[in-house]
């Protein structure tokens, strides 16, 4: 269990995530690489299963530390994945589209302060 500990200190201190360039726009997607998904996933079940050793006790709080920061990783991952999927589609007609404006105005105008909000959230994390 301290072994485990110490690779997920180590491990997730400097995990990287991936940027890649969204069109022409100057902006990057943020998401975290198949593999380190795959070992987020993985990293889980590790710290889940610690819960059901006889030396809980002894680690528990590392182990609820670690619980709840990898379902953080986990959650703020995929909200994000989400945020720009739907982000790209409906800059595609919010902002692309003459049509849609001419159609939904307010919508569009709305808009406007949505696709503002997520450009500084992408830069922000690009940045840091």
């Amino acid at each position: 269990m301290e072994k485990t500990l110490e690779r997920l200190e180590i491990t997730w201190k400097d995990i990287v995530f991936d940027f890649t360039p969204h069109k022409d726009t100057g902006f990057y997607m943020i998401r975290l690489i198949e593999e380190n998904f795959d070992l987020l996933e993985n990293d889980q079940v590790s710290v889940t299963a610690m819960f059901s050793s006889r030396y809980l006790a002894t680690f528990e709080e590392k182990i609820v530390y670690w619980q709840k920061a990898l379902a953080s990783i986990s959650e703020i991952t995929v909200l994000i994945g989400e945020v720009q999927r739907t982000w790209s589609f409906l800059e595609n007609l919010f902002i692309h589209s003459e049509e849609v404006k001419k159609e939904l105005p307010k919508e569009s105008i709305k808009f406007i302060d949505i696709d503002k909000n997520v450009k500084e959230i992408l830069a922000d994390g690009y940045k840091h």
